[in-house]
């Protein structure tokens, strides 16, 4: 039952709605059907499945909202959630910044559903890990990883007349391999709509290649470095940028989009004129809801334009107060690239680092977006041209705003998680010590 289709969810949420009687109510349901399988030293540890589905309810009395959630659906439960949101919006103070429902919309077609992926079984699922483990016992190494598909819908309808419906499937894996020293280690991680994009095999093969060229990791000093960013360490940093192109944030002082004395960085050049950023919830290739929490229909929408900022988001509420209309955030990022290939922004490299990924990576100055964090699984000198051996790992601090104003290359754009990055060449990034872990 986990997994409804456009009529079936209609049919239940306006049931729930016959069932109100505040001034608005916006009912939610959702389901998911997913699978794993998670494996560790070259065996698989655990897997398992699941199947659930919830409802959500909210009810409003002038600015009062109460909110109550369940997951049975027989008419005595479905009145109940209602009665029992509407008995918490009466007892609710008011929200000053309450916005009253939307009416009905229009919505593009999502190209979130792969019937592929919604079609993974068991035996699909174990042999994706039994390439990994076959790739990681061929090389005497270790291995560790972790595979989930799920297939999803989500479905929202209120009292003005507004009904929205997406259904999603995905895939991601994860695996890191070592050598049975412990002393090189590799990484590698990605997810797709689409389970024929998820290459289980390719993956480990470049971890494992990884896990043994890493070991020996000589110490050289920290400082500012030319840097080459593969597509997970350039995913891992500029994902951060994106929660700052909220307007109400920049307004208040409180992002790097905020201009000292007042106002924000919207118009200006912030970036290196090779960066764009974009979203598109109908690129194949990153696929997204047309649709956000709100039910405010999402569109292709241009963030960063050669260095200039073009757009800031506005929630419906601070559009309100500013005069303008609302724009909803992105949930993806899309950065075009360059032509370079890996093997060329590496070859044209006199002294530089090559970074596999970064991790444990925290905030340190919101308004600059100053953040800290350390590399992992795979980090490399690199002198005229060629990677000459592995390195201990490195605290860095860095902003990503300050990274994209010292690009010097960016190889062909790739899916990493829920962004699509090029691979980035950087100059005078900032290495500040030494870190011991593998």
């Amino acid at each position: 039952m986990a997994i409804l289709s456009k009529e079936e969810a209609q049919a239940i949420l306006t049931k729930v709605l016959r069932f109100s009687t505040a001034d608005e109510c916006v009912a939610s349901l959702s389901g998911n059907d997913e699978g794993n399988i998670r494996y560790a030293n070259n065996a698989v540890s655990t897997a398992g499945a699941a199947s659930t589905m919830s409802l959500s309810v909210s009810s409003v009395y002038g600015k009062k909202v109460g909110s109550a959630s369940i997951n049975e659906f027989d008419d005595a439960s479905l009145k109940k959630a209602v009665e029992r949101s509407e008995e918490l919006a009466r007892l609710s103070p008011e929200n000053p910044e309450y916005m009253p429902m939307l009416g009905p919309q229009t919505y593009d077609e999502s190209l979130t559903y792969v019937a592929n992926t919604a079609a993974i079984d068991p035996a699909r699922r174990a042999d994706m890990v039994g390439q990994s483990i076959q790739v990681s016992k061929d090389e005497q190494l270790e291995a560790a990883g972790f595979l989930n598909n799920n297939t999803g819908f989500r479905a929202m309808m209120n009292s003005k007349g507004l009904y929205a419906y997406n259904r999603s499937t995905n895939v991601s894996f994860s695996v890191t391999i070592r050598n049975q020293e412990g002393t090189g280690s590799g990484y590698t991680s990605n997810s797709f709509n689409d389970v024929d994009k998820l290459d289980t095999l390719k993956m480990s093969k470049v971890a494992a290649q990884k896990a043994k060229t890493s070991a020996g990791a000589k110490a050289i000093e920290p400082g500012k470095y030319t840097v080459i960013l593969e597509p997970l360490a350039a995913s891992d940093l500029v994902s951060w940028i994106l929660r700052g192109f909220d307007a109400r944030s920049a307004d208040e002082g409180r992002s790097f989009m905020s201009k000292k004395g007042g106002g924000t960085r919207l118009g200006e050049q912030l970036f290196d004129e090779r960066i764009s950023i974009y979203s598109d919830p109908l690129n194949p290739e990153l696929p997204l809801p047309t649709w956000d929490s709100d039910g405010l229909p999402l569109k292709k929408t241009t963030w960063v334009e050669n260095g200039i900022v073009k757009n800031l988001s506005y929630s419906r509420y601070w559009a309100a107060q500013k005069g303008v209309d609302p724009l909803p955030s992105s949930w993806g990022m899309i950065i075009p690239g360059g032509n370079s290939s890996l093997e060329e922004m590496i070859k044209s490299t006199e002294r530089g680092i090559l970074v596999t990924r970064f991790w444990y990576i925290r905030s340190v100055d919101p308004q600059s977006l100053l953040l800290t964090g350390l590399t992992r699984d795979g980090t490399f000198y690199i002198e005229n041209g060629a990677i000459q051996f592995p390195i201990k790992n490195f605290r860095f601090n860095e902003s990503p705003i300050i990274m994209l104003n010292n690009v010097e290359d960016l190889g062909k754009t790739e899916r990493s998680g829920n962004i699509m990055v090029p691979p980035m060449k950087i100059r005078d990034f900032t290495f500040t010590s030494l870190s011991d872990a593998i």
